[in-house]
């Protein structure tokens, strides 16, 4: 890979990770829109690693919380609230790994790489985010989390394993028809992707072991490229919602898919 096919698979994949547009959708539509050479499933993954390093530096006090959580669910603290909400985030992590693991086992994971499913999936969930965020609630915060509605947007997410459906898209849908505000929809949608992206990292980094020493290091520079752009997007990302709907994603993913469909 050349280092301006690094960098641009960084730009693209740090800004459209927190942004409610599909990640996996955009760096798919890559290849297809340029000269350049289809990246393949392990630099997406490695770039997810990247955003999750983003996730926890910038979440870091939620991070330390859930950390403490766990451990006071083997005996080794106290905390009954940190406790529980590590275990609703655990609940809903277990979607996403069923989905994950039935797709690749089943060898469905490249059928999913088409123009033609980003396009309608940016369509449909756009007007499903435009929706929960025009009319569901804003009286719920990410300490009001239940099992019931970690389990919702835990499926939200299993979902979102299909290209164009954008993972934080489809969580915060979710979030915000259970009633959640929006900065608290972002905020749990990103602590809910830290086992799921871990995961995927993990199993990937087998892969990383079987592949030339050339390879590996694309794999790192792409994602430590991603981590500085993951991290800048997600600081403007919460401060503007704080303060703005998410109209303009809205037209963004409906206005981008229209022009797939025609174009491809």
């Amino acid at each position: 890979m050349t280092l301006f096919q690094q960098l641009l698979i960084a730009i693209v994949q740090g800004i459209t990770e927190f942004l409610p547009i599909s990640s996996s959708g955009h760096l798919i539509l890559i290849p297809h829109l340029t000269d350049l050479p289809d990246q393949g499933p392990l630099i997406d993954v490695a770039v997810h690693i990247g955003s999750l390093l983003a996730i926890i530096i910038y979440f870091r006090k939620d991070v330390l919380g859930l950390a403490r959580g766990g451990f006071a669910t083997i005996g080794l603290g106290d905390n009954p609230v940190q406790r529980k909400l590590f275990m609703w985030v655990l609940a809903g992590t277990i979607p996403a790994v069923i989905a994950g693991l039935f797709l690749k086992t089943g060898g469905y994971m490249e059928g999913f790489r088409t123009t033609d499913l980003v396009a309608t999936n940016l369509i449909i969930f756009g007007l499903l985010l435009g929706a929960a965020d025009r009319w569901g609630r804003q009286d719920k915060s990410y300490e009001d989390l239940t099992l019931r509605d970690a389990v919702l947007v835990g499926i939200a997410q299993a979902m979102a394993l299909i290209p164009g459906t954008s993972r934080s898209g489809s969580t915060m849908t979710a979030a915000r028809a259970l009633g959640y505000s929006r900065f608290e929809s972002a905020r749990f949608s990103f602590l809910l992707a830290i086992p799921a992206v871990a995961g995927a990292g993990l199993l990937a980094a087998f892969d990383l072991a079987d592949l030339s020493v050339q390879m590996q290091m694309d794999a790192l520079l792409t994602g430590a490229f991603t981590f500085v752009a993951a991290l800048l997007t997600m600081v403007f990302l919460m401060n503007f919602l704080r303060k703005a709907s998410m109209l303009v994603f809205v037209i963004y993913r409906v206005a981008l898919g229209i022009a797939l469909l025609i174009i491809f």
